[in-house]
This record gives structure tokens, sequence and C-alpha cells, in this order.
């Protein structure tokens, strides 16, 4: 029996990925074959299946990639080829997108089907304005109007007269038309005082909003060079986005933050930075590697109990220290009677998570803090083992040896070129992107200046460079790179704490 097709017809949302529905998710991940238009953002891509066939049928500037003929039979002849197909389009697939036209041919076809609503940028990209639709001092009306529409035609299907009595209009797609809009409904009776408002890549870092009224607000937009993709809101509610403004002053909103990091931990500083506003560039310079032997951490591992203390100084030295303790047939029993420090709050969470205690966390988050917060301790003839990376400061060895310890520094990992290219980077430079580049280690920062080049410096002009820790910032100075936000906190949110503090100074 040959296996059934069947067609989802998904709600992408307006453009900001978290807007996305938990249904809409879920189908778009058991989709084999995805249909996707243009302005879906690449995040929501990376939810698709490993194996899914990706299908591009975009229109940008009246430019159809596929036509929405060919997009019709291309549903029916995935589908009906026993594939799950995500039919993936922007906002709602039944305002103004199309969706029921496309639901129609499966019907015609015998393909089952699933409509899947997404939220509508016309209800959220004013939202992300500060403009709220409805007000019980405003209005309790509201209408939905496609922009492609000229008003002033001999024959239109649009009541423009009713419309010109609603309390607040949405055009979507409008900005063309723009002019021949306020006219016409200025001729219908609105009042050409009636607040509006463009709102262009609305829910993106890229939005922009543009206030005026009727009656000026087309040559507000051709002065600014306001162009799609953008909505237009019409109405008094309009008034209310000076004190509702929330998306727009957030206190990274715009700006171009690039996190160099490697990807699998990067998770956490990206959705912080996220949370402020900021526009999150993932550049990995580095990629976390295991050591090119085991030898050195598989013996002591062997000998745990003639340890006294455990050493970390970072997560990886946690994962790849664990991992092996369970390579050698060992558990987290195995560490009973060890004492565990860890060089800050980050890597001790790591520990906590498996249900370990951590004895020693310095207040400095450094590997100058780990020596000094040992003194409190008399680790005179004991036994340390310090997992770390392949090439690491020498200071907690020989600040522990000096305190009589017998430490014992075995390799965990080690940190390689990611073999990233620098036109990735570059490209979003040259489209004035780049605000701040961010570094959490030395070895961030040498591999970023190999993968850049040497014509990269000096830097290009408005970027800044924010870095953890004095090491790392001395490693940045000395490479030439001029360090202008530096943290007193030592972490992940320190830093983005600081990236505030610098953008609300400025």
């Amino acid at each position: 029996m040959s296996k059934k097709g069947k067609v989802y017809i998904i709600g992408a949302g307006p453009g900001d990925p978290g807007l996305m529905t938990l249904k809409g998710a879920q189908c778009l991940r058991e989709a084999e074959v995805v249909i996707y238009d243009h302005l879906i953002s690449p995040e929501l891509l990376k939810l698709t299946r490993v194996d899914a066939r990706l299908v591009y049928a975009g229109k940008e500037g009246g430019r159809h990639t596929l036509s929405q003929r060919e997009i019709n039979e291309r549903l029916v002849a995935e589908a009906g080829s026993g594939h799950v197909v995500a039919r993936l389009k922007g906002g709602d697939p039944f305002v103004f997108g199309r969706g029921g036209e496309e639901a129609e041919e499966l019907v015609q076809a015998g393909i089952p089907f699933e409509i899947v609503p997404g939220v509508t940028s016309a209800i959220s990209v004013p939202a992300y304005a500060g403009i709220p639709l409805t007000h019980r001092r405003f209005t309790a009306t509201v209408a939905f109007v496609t922009g492609h529409e000229d008003p002033l035609k001999e024959q239109s299907e649009i009541d423009w007269k009713a419309l010109a009595g609603m309390g607040t209009l949405v055009f979507l797609m409008g900005v063309r038309n723009l002019p021949s809009i306020a006219a016409g409904l200025i001729a219908q009776g609105k009042e050409a005082s009636t607040p509006a408002a463009l709102i262009r890549w609305g829910t993106t870092v890229d939005q922009e909003t543009l206030t005026g009224t009727l009656a000026d607000i087309a040559d507000r937009a051709e002065a600014a060079g306001f162009k799609p993709p953008a909505i237009l809101v019409v109405g008094g509610v309009v008034g209310l986005r000076k004190d509702l403004n929330w998306f727009e002053t957030m206190p990274l909103f715009g700006k171009g933050i690039v996190i160099t990091r490697p990807e699998p931990q990067a998770a956490s500083m990206a959705a912080l930075l996220r949370d402020a506003g900021a526009r999150v560039i993932s550049f990995p310079t580095i990629r976390i590697a295991p050591p090119e032997s085991w030898d050195g951490l598989d013996a002591a591992i062997r000998h745990l109990e003639d340890y006294a203390w455990l050493v970390f100084t970072s997560a990886n030295g946690v994962h790849f220290f664990l991992e092996r303790l369970g390579a050698a047939g060992k558990d987290l029993r195995d560490l009973k009677g060890i004492r565990l420090c860890t060089i800050g709050p980050a890597t001790a969470m790591v520990l906590e998570n498996r249900g370990l205690r951590v004895d020693l966390v310095p207040e400095t988050y450094l590997s100058e803090g780990v020596v000094a917060a040992f003194e409190r301790f008399d680790i005179s003839g004991q036994r340390v083992l310090l997992p770390r990376a392949e090439k690491a400061r020498d200071v907690i060895p020989e600040g522990l040896t000096r305190q009589g310890a017998v430490v014992e520094v075995v390799t965990a990992y080690r940190t390689v070129n990611s073999g990233r290219k620098a036109a990735e980077l570059t490209q979003q430079i040259a489209q004035g992107h780049v605000d701040i580049l961010t570094f959490t280690s030395p070895s961030t920062v040498t591999n970023f200046l190999e993968i850049m080049g040497p014509d990269f410096l000096p830097l290009p002009k408005g970027i800044r460079v924010a870095c953890i820790g004095p090491i790392t910032a001395a490693a940045a100075e000395k490479a030439g790179l001029p360090v202008e936000i530096l943290q007193e906190t030592y972490t992940v949110p320190g830093l983005v704490e600081s990236l505030k503090d610098f953008f609300a100074k400025k």
C-alpha cells in the first residue's frame, strides 16, 4: 500500500520567528517538502528535517519564482507522490495570503490538508509599533484592506465610502498606492488630520515606523524613501504610539551584535541579546574539538580516588571530563569525596545541573581569582586535577603549586579554527548591520583575525569591540582591536548588561 501524502498550509507569522505557532513548528518538522515564500525567516527553515527538500516560491518586487498556478501544481504533485508537504506562507494563509485558493486546488485533487493559522501582520505589526488597533477611547471597529487596489479607479471591489467611516484601517502592501489611498479616503469624508503610520519590516530588528496624518503621510514617505514591505495604519489609535512604543525603544534595538564564540555555546548569549532587541549575527570563529589523544585524561580518571580537588575552567572541560568518565565505565558516584571548584557560575551550573554540588566558585571569575580563593584552604600535599583546553595560561597550576598542592594538568579539549569564511561577515558589514564584535576568550580573538585576514584592520568605521574579562581584552588590544566595552562581571549576562549601558550612555 503506497504512502498517502498531505499538505499543511502554515502561517509563518509576520517576520519575528518567535511569533510562529507551536502547531506550525510541529508541522514544519514533519514535512518532507517545504514550499516557502519570500520574507520567511531563515530561523524557521532551521526547524525543518535534515532531509527535507526546500523549494523557494517567493515573489519579490512583482517577480515570481513560481507562479501561483505552478505552486498549486507542485503542491498537488508532491502530496500526490506520498510526501508530507509544508506550504509555508508569511503572516496568516487566509488573510490576503491566497491560502484559500491553494486549499481549493487540494480539494479538487483529493489531497488531505490542514490549515495552520499564523499571526497576521495586520495585527502584529501595529502591536510591535505600539499601536493598538482598538481602544475604548478611540474606536471599537477595525478593517483590514488590501493596499494593492487603487481607490481612484473606476470600478472597485472595495466600499471606500464605508471604509472612511471606520475607526481604524489597516492597509496591507499599500506603499505604492499610498497617495491615492490617502486622497481617496479624504475624498470620502475621512478627516485629513486623521493620524496615520507606515510600518516597514514590522516585528523584525529592521522595523521602521513613520507617522503623520492622512494629509501628509504620502509626502513624508516619499521624502524618507519609504519602500515595501510595509503596512499603513489609519486612525486615532496611531496617536498612542508615543506612549506605547515598546519594541523600537528596547536597549539594543537594531544593533548588530556579532557572536564569535562556538555555535553550541552561543544560544544563551543570542537569547539575551534578542530579548534586548539586538540583531544577532552568529559568526563562530572557533570550534571545540577532542584532544589528539585521550591518554592523559583517561589515566587521571582511572585513578580518581587519588585527587582531593577537581578544578574546571570552562563548561567544555566539564562536558569532556564527564564523557570520558562514562567511557571508563564510571559515573558520578566515583566523584565521592572529591571537592569541586569552577572558575565561574556558568561552569558551576553545568555541574549542578548534573546533581553535583560545587564547593568553590571565586569572587573574581578569572584564573587569578581561583588561585586567590584557594588561599583559605590548606591544600598542602593535596593532589588537584585540572582538565582544561590544550592551550591555556598556567596561572592556576603555578599558583596552586606555590600553595603546596600537587597539580596535574590534562588536556580535555582543543579549540580549533571554525573554518568560517570572511565573506559571511564582510557582507553584513557592507550592509551596515554590524555595530559590535564580541569576544569571550583569547582564542576567539586569534581565530577571528585569522579568518578575516590582515586587511580587516583597522576596524571599519562605526564598529566597536566588547570583551569578557581583562585577559580577553588584553589579547584583543595586543592584536590591534581597540576594546571599548569591558564589563565588571565576567559572564555573558554581564557582557550583555554592559552593551545595554554603553548604548544607553550614547
